[in-house]
């Protein structure tokens, strides 16, 4: 029997919720009321009043939406004022501390209203909204400065503007970040296509420092938290517990368009991270690559790809999971454990978080009882060793 104990599990996916002044404590104040801020709203058509973010007179974000954890409702009911979540969700000092009750040794950081609503942001003048990323990018060094070997910051990028990336990748990975965070369809913000070869000088610079490149659901498009296409009479609670599931499902194009679009093949050295989507469904996504790719002449069409789908996944693209139980035994089983990542998606709505409404079990209790039937070796690679190479940790 494996001593679980014994295996400081990295988690590589968390996120923080951002603090009332975030952005009004580190910006020029020469952008007034333009600075992300928060303040009371009442939605349109209904719904009770509650804490928004805002920039300008236009509300971006609800202020509580992303903080689920221990919160007696069940999702997507939240806190609606910031003091109502739970420390955890914003001190670090607090969730060092659950970390420690949960077995968990270390934490990637993801935004929420930086990633989830990056639109929002981009369309204004653009010193503005370097400024708001590079803004972000100090507070999460701020924030895990209190622990730097377990509490990991990622970096947004300002994905407008290739010159600012560039050189906000390197002052962040200077500052000790872990990587960087990209949008699954920079095409929506008026950009060219995730695999098109304008963005080669952005892998060709993640490859050289060695940051992977985490494309998490959702990123940069809000209306995807927003709006599922549900039908409103089927209630609040049934259609939100769909919308995760398909936003999950969305990730797939992301690596099909970075396996066929040839990136992992231009960047052999360079690691992508399909983040808060799962695995269960990589093997059948996989091998169904590999048929169509044989099946539609792509050797032909490109002789210079040496390798099939499966297997520039398996070379360079890993996948993270959390609540799966048999689907991601049989997904280690069928593609082996080097691709796989463990995350709790703390504080969100479908996190491995125990609350007075989740049905979440803590992470090593969870692990326990649906896992513990892996080899050792394998489990270590799943719970650390793969994270701890992939994002540089001893």
């Amino acid at each position: 029997m494996t001593d679980l104990a014994s295996i400081p599990i990295i988690d590589t996916d968390t996120h923080i919720l951002e603090p009332p002044d975030l952005w009004t404590s580190r910006m020029s104040s020469r952008w007034g009321d333009l600075v992300p801020h928060v303040r009371w709203h009442e939605p349109e058509g209904g719904g009770e009043p509650e804490e928004y973010w805002f920039v300008g007179d236009r509300p971006i974000f609800a202020g509580g939406r992303a903080a689920q954890f221990n919160w007696p409702e069940f999702c997507p009911e939240h806190p609606l004022r910031f003091e109502d979540a739970d420390p955890a969700c914003w001190d670090p000092g607090r969730r060092l501390r659950w970390m420690d009750e949960a077995g968990v040794h270390a934490q990637v950081l993801y935004s929420n209203v930086a990633m989830f609503s990056a639109g929002d942001l981009v369309g204004a003048e653009a010193a503005f909204t370097d400024e708001c990323i590079r803004a972000y990018n100090d507070f999460q060094t701020e924030w895990s400065s209190v622990a730097p070997d377990r509490l990991l910051p990622m970096t947004q990028l300002p994905f407008w503007n290739l010159d600012w990336t560039l050189a906000e990748m390197e002052r962040c990975a200077a500052a000790g970040h872990r990587g960087i965070v990209f949008s699954q369809e920079p095409a929506n913000f008026g950009l060219p296509a995730l695999a098109d070869p304008y963005w080669d000088r952005l892998w060709a610079a993640a490859q050289e420092m060695r940051l992977p490149v985490n494309f998490h659901i959702a990123s940069g498009d809000n209306s995807l938290l927003l709006n599922n296409g549900g039908y409103a009479g089927a209630g609040l609670h049934a259609n939100f517990s769909w919308t995760g599931v398909w936003m999950m499902m969305g990730n797939l194009r992301t690596i099909s368009q970075l396996i066929v679009g040839g990136v992992c093949h231009r960047f052999p050295d360079l690691n992508f991270v399909s983040v808060e989507s799962g695995v269960g469904w990589l093997p059948f996504a996989l091998e169904a690559l590999d048929w169509q790719w044989r099946n539609c002449g792509v050797p032909q069409e490109h002789p210079e790809f040496d390798l099939l789908p499966s297997e520039y996944f398996k070379r360079q693209i890993y996948g993270c999971f959390w609540f799966e139980t048999d689907v991601a035994m049989a997904a280690i089983d069928l593609l082996g454990a080097d691709n796989i990542l463990y995350e709790t998606d703390f504080p969100h709505a479908t996190s491995m978080t125990p609350g007075p409404a989740s049905v979440a079990t803590m992470p090593r209790e969870h692990i326990a009882t649906h896992l513990s039937g892996l080899p050792e070796a394998t489990l270590r690679k799943v719970l650390h060793d793969n994270a701890a190479r992939l994002y540089g940790l001893g």
